[in-house]
């Protein structure tokens, strides 16, 4: 046994420096891949939209600042201006990762840098931490209800072109699909105001529903997540007691994707309740949410506290930020780790740190969504495998960009606040359901929100991961739905 556990101990050790080695050049030949992706659209996009396009790779101090020195921005149907100064705007809704991602090699290097001056310093028996080196970012100072940026031009240019100005147009890029399926919405009977696509399910024949249940997909993913998994499996006795409505959050499936949204956490929410909570009148409710809707779900149930009757979250994306670390950053490298295994997590890094590699996946893939989705109807004969491709096909890349950033990355500041009042303001049932292999988040992100709120219950699913947690047990996941909803009653 002692010799069988060495040999398999020498085994990891090997898998792990030789995923570290490769990872290393993999992403250092993507960084540089992605510098020039960044030539060849800014190029292209002239060529085709006869102006030059902003991205975050673009930050001279020169661009960083509008002329105006004021930027005007919807709130709650009125208008703001946000003051600028120097180049330092107080803004809460933009996360810093979308445009600070050090490149592998530079990020590597401070790393060890650090590290070292650690070492030096312990043996010289200072025990003091070494000063932080200053963020790519340009985050200056923190408080708990705004930050002060230095901001990047690409956020000065967007947030400027929302209100006045040069009105800019909501129908897609030319990288983006324009079939009608993703353009309906800014269709002339449509409006800039379209509210998010809802699929709504409930009693037949007349009959009145007693509650209502609002299902919050993750990131890449549509309604279709639960109306072609868990919608079909509930009893008679649910579909006739509740009504269900399952959104398709803003930029993905068949809801308004704006190119000129940030899409920031407000945004989100605030379209979650004008589509669902305010069409339909919905005045109490049960939240179930997978993944990045898990943070949605919260700050819905932080804003409507006596409202909500439960909440059901799937694999949070909740980390832990240790003292002295940037939420934002430390949250990006845990669900990022730029590592070529596991495969999903070799994905998620191109998706976070690669503004341009991750736009050409979206130019082959989501712009050509028909044609894959004719070719994986014909290839797989499988209805769940197909409705999981047309939720990661019908999305532009702005919509995941942003979304991926300023909800995953931007929230790490936030979802402390909203785990401590849904502890202490709110008295529903919290339950948490996570696959123990799952490879994208950890299992230990259910066990942390379990110390924020002792009275969350965690259930650990053998043998799945993050997306069978629900695909391929429906049947038993609508009768655990189901006993949730059934003890909020009693």
């Amino acid at each position: 046994m002692g010799g069988g556990g060495s040999a398999r101990f020498a085994v990891a050790v090997v898998g792990r420096v030789v995923n570290d080695v490769v990872s290393f050049v993999v992403f250092t030949v993507l960084d540089l891949l992605d510098v020039m992706l960044c030539l060849v659209y800014k190029l292209v996009d002239y060529a085709m939209e006869a102006e030059w396009k902003p991205c975050y790779c673009c930050s001279s101090p020169k661009d960083m600042i509008a002329s105006s020195g004021q930027i005007l921005v919807s709130e709650k149907g009125g208008s703001k201006v946000v003051r600028l100064s120097s180049t330092k705007l107080q803004l809460e809704d933009i996360s810093d990762t979308l445009y600070s991602r050090p490149s592998l090699v530079s990020d590597v290097s401070r790393t060890t840098v650090q590290e070292l001056r650690r070492i030096k310093m312990e043996r010289r028996g200072n025990r003091r931490p070494a000063a932080g080196l200053r963020s790519a970012g340009g985050v200056r100072s923190a408080s708990s209800n705004t930050t002060t940026f230095t901001i990047n031009s690409t956020i000065i240019q967007m947030l400027q072109g929302k209100i006045g100005g040069d009105a800019s147009c909501p129908v897609p890029r030319w990288s983006d699909c324009d079939c009608p399926t993703c353009t309906s919405w800014s269709s002339p009977s449509g409006s800039r105001d379209s509210l998010l696509f809802v699929h709504a399910d409930g009693p037949k024949d007349g009959g009145v529903a007693e509650e209502d249940v609002l299902f919050i997909h993750g990131f890449i993913s549509s309604s279709s997540f639960w109306t072609e998994t868990v919608f079909p499996n509930f009893s008679d006795e649910a579909r006739a007691r509740y009504r269900l409505f399952a959104v398709d959050l803003l930029g993905f499936g068949r809801s308004p994707k704006p190119a000129d949204s940030l899409y920031t956490l407000r945004e989100h929410v605030e379209m979650i309740e004008r589509s669902v909570l305010e069409r339909y009148k919905v005045r109490s409710f049960h939240i179930v949410a997978h993944s990045l809707g898990s943070i949605l779900a919260l700050a819905l149930a932080v804003k409507y506290p006596g409202a909500v009757k439960s909440l059901t979250l799937l694999a949070p994306p909740y980390f832990p930020v240790p003292k002295g670390e940037k939420g934002t950053q430390f949250v990006l490298r845990r669900v990022a780790p730029r590592r070529v295994w596991p495969a999903i997590a070799f994905g998620a890094s191109v998706a976070c740190w690669y503004e341009h590699i991750s736009r050409t996946v979206c130019l082959v893939v989501c712009k050509n969504h028909r044609l894959w989705e004719l070719a994986f109807k014909f290839v797989t004969r499988n209805r769940i495998r197909t409705f999981l491709m047309d939720g990661f096909f019908c999305h532009t890349h702005n919509a995941a960009w942003h979304t991926l950033h300023n909800i995953i990355c931007g929230s790490a500041g936030k979802i402390d606040g909203y785990l401590d009042a849904v502890r202490d303001q709110l008295s529903c049932d919290v339950t948490v359901i996570h696959g123990r292999d799952d490879e994208l988040l950890p299992l230990s992100c259910s066990y942390d929100v379990r110390c924020k709120i002792p009275r969350a219950h965690v259930k650990v699913v053998d043998n799945k991961d993050h997306i069978t947690i629900v695909v391929g047990r429906q049947k038993a996941f609508a009768r655990e739905l189901e006993e949730i909803w059934m003890n909020t009653r009693r």
